[in-house]
C-alpha cells in the first residue's frame, strides 16, 4: 500500500482571504482620516454617488462619496479642485482597490462653510448680537422647560435623563423640529416663536447631539441666529459635542458645551436640596438642645431662690377667710337696717297712700256720676213729657189732621198753587191733589163757580 505524499509548503491565501484580510487591517489600523489633494476623475452614476480621485504630484487614491453624505455638500465639486476629505480607509474587496469612503468634503485652506461662519459671526457681532449686555438672566430655579431640538435625536433623550434626575417635579415642553437638513433652519425658527407664543418657558433650550459641520450648519444661519437673539424667553445654546461652537453659541443667552451641560445648568439638583435640609435640620436640632440646656439651667437657679408656693397660698387662704367673715358680718348688719328702714318708710307709706287716696277720688267720683245720672234722667223726663204734649196740640192743627177726617188740598200743577175758589182754575188745567193719604192728578173738564160772592 502505497502512503500519501504530504505537502510540506506553507498554505496559500485564497484572493479573497487576503483582500478581507487586507481590508480589516486597513480600517482597525486607520479609524478616520483628513487627506488634502486634487480632484480628479470625477463621475456621478445615476445612482447618486460620488467616485473620484484625490492626487499630488507623487501618488493618487481613489475615493467613494455615498448619497447619503454628499446630499450635505451644497456646491458640486469640478475636476481640478483643491480639497479637503474626512472619511475612513478600506478596501474594495472585489477588485481590490485600496479606497476612502469619504464622510465630509469641503475646499482646501479655510473651507467654503468656515468662509461662512466668519463672515456671519464678524456681521453679527458688529451689530452687538453677542454683547454680554443685551443677553437675559437665566432663572435660578426654572418653573417650566421648553426644548427646541428633534424628538427622535439624542438630545432629548439626555436632556430628559439629566432632569428626571436632578428635578423630575419641572415640566418639560417638546417644541419639536428638524436639526438637520434644508428644512431644518425654517423649522428652527418656527418652533421658536410657537414657544414663545405658547408663553409657559421660562428658559429655552436650543440644540442637538454633535455631527459634522454640515450636520451642525442650521445652528450657524442668519435666520436661527437673529430669531434666537429676538426671542422673549432667555435662551441656552446646546448643539453638538465640547469641541463644536456655531453661531447660536454666540448668541444664545448661555451656552452648554451639551445638551446634557445645558439640563445641569438649568436644574437645581434636589440632591443637593436634600443635603442643605438636613444639614439645617442638624444645626436646628443642636440649636434646639443648647437652648432646652441653657433653660433647663435657669430654671433649676430660679427654683432654688423660689419661696415655696404653698405657704404662701396658706396664707392667703387665711386672710381671704378672715375678710370674709367680715364682710358676712357688714353684710348682716347692713340689711337688718335696710330692713328697719324699709318698714317704717312702708308706715309712713300706708298713711300717705296714693292707693287709699284713689279709692277715696274713686268714690267721690261714683257718687257725683250717680248724680249726673239721676239729674239727666229727670231732665230727660220732662223733656219727654213736654214734648208729648206740644205733638198732641201740634196734631191737633195740623193740616195733615185735617186730611185725615177727609178734607184734600188741590194745587195747580204748572206754579203749584193751592186753589181755594173755583173761579182759580179753567177748563183744561192740571191739578194735584194731596190726600191724607196719597196724591191725585186731574184735568178740569168743568168748572162750577161758586154762587156765593166772595167777601
Amino acid at each position: 500500500m502505497n502512503t500519501p505524499v504530504q505537502d510540506s509548503r506553507p498554505r496559500a491565501l485564497s484572493v479573497s482571504e487576503l483582500n478581507h484580510q487586507a481590508k480589516h487591517l486597513l480600517e482597525t489600523s486607520f479609524m478616520q482620516v483628513w487627506v488634502e489633494g486634487e480632484l480628479s476623475g470625477f463621475s456621478r452614476p445615476s445612482s447618486g454617488h460620488w467616485y473620484f480621485s484625490l492626487k499630488d504630484r507623487k501618488c493618487q487614491v481613489r475615493c467613494a462619496m455615498f448619497r447619503g453624505f454628499n446630499q450635505r455638500i451644497r456646491e458640486l465639486p469640478k475636476e481640478g479642485d483643491q480639497i479637503r476629505i474626512r472619511g475612513k480607509v478600506t478596501l474594495y474587496e472585489n477588485r481590490g482597490d485600496f479606497q476612502i469612503i469619504v464622510e465630509h468634503l469641503e475646499p482646501a485652506g479655510l473651507g467654503a462653510l468656515q468662509q461662512a461662519f466668519e463672515e456671519l459671526k464678524r456681521k453679527l457681532q458688529l451689530e452687538g448680537l453677542f454683547d454680554v449686555a443685551r443677553k437675559k438672566t437665566l432663572p435660578p430655579i426654572p418653573h417650566h422647560i421648553g426644548v427646541v431640538t428633534s424628538p427622535t435625536g439624542a438630545a432629548i433623550h439626555d436632556i430628559l435623563t439629566v432632569l428626571a434626575r436632578r428635578c423630575p417635579a419641572i415640566p418639560v415642553t417638546l417644541y419639536p423640529t428638524a436639526v438637520q437638513g434644508k428644512a431644518a433652519t425654517a423649522d428652527i425658527v418656527r418652533a421658536i416663536e410657537r414657544a414663545q407664543s405658547h408663553g409657559v418657558a421660562d428658559v429655552l433650550v436650543i440644540g442637538r447631539g454633535g455631527g459634522s459641520l454640515e450636520d451642525l450648519w442650521c445652528f450657524n444661519e442668519e435666520a436661527v441666529a437673529r430669531a434666537i437673539a429676538s426671542c422673549s424667553i432667555p435662551t441656552v445654546s446646546a448643539v453638538g459635542h465640547e469641541v463644536d461652537v456655531t453661531i447660536a453659541d454666540f448668541v444664545a443667552d448661555l451656552r452648554a458645551p451639551t445638551p446634557s451641560a445645558a439640563a445641569e445648568k438649568i436644574s437645581p439638583d434636589q440632591r443637593e436640596w436634600v443635603r442643605q435640609v438636613d444639614e439645617k435640620a442638624i444645626r436646628l436640632a443642636n440649636a434646639v438642645r443648647r437652648t432646652l440646656q441653657r433653660m433647663e439651667t435657669q430654671m433649676l437657679h430660679l427654683a432654688a431662690r423660689l419661696r415655696d408656693p404653698r405657704r404662701e397660698l396658706m396664707d392667703k387662704a387665711q386672710r381671704m377667710d378672715e375678710l370674709d367673715m367680715r364682710l358676712g358680718k357688714a353684710i348682716t348688719n347692713a340689711l337688718e337696717q335696710r330692713s328697719l328702714r324699709a318698714d317704717h318708710l312702708k308706715q309712713r307709706l300706708l298713711t300717705q297712700s296714693p292707693g287709699r287716696q284713689l279709692d277715696l277720688a274713686q268714690d267721690s267720683l261714683q257718687r257725683l256720676k250717680d248724680r249726673r245720672d239721676k239729674a239727666i234722667r229727670l231732665r230727660l223726663d220732662r223733656n219727654h213729657d213736654r214734648l208729648s204734649h206740644t205733638s198732641q196740640t201740634l196734631h191737633v192743627v195740623s193740616p195733615l189732621a185735617t186730611l185725615g177726617r177727609g178734607y184734600a188740598i188741590t194745587r195747580r200743577e204748572s206754579d203749584g198753587a193751592i186753589i181755594r175758589d173755583a173761579n182759580e182754575v179753567a177748563t183744561g188745567d192740571v191739578i194735584n191733589t194731596r190726600l191724607a193719604k196719597g196724591d191725585l192728578t186731574a184735568t178740569v173738564t168743568e168748572v162750577h163757580p161758586s154762587k156765593e160772592q166772595p167777601d
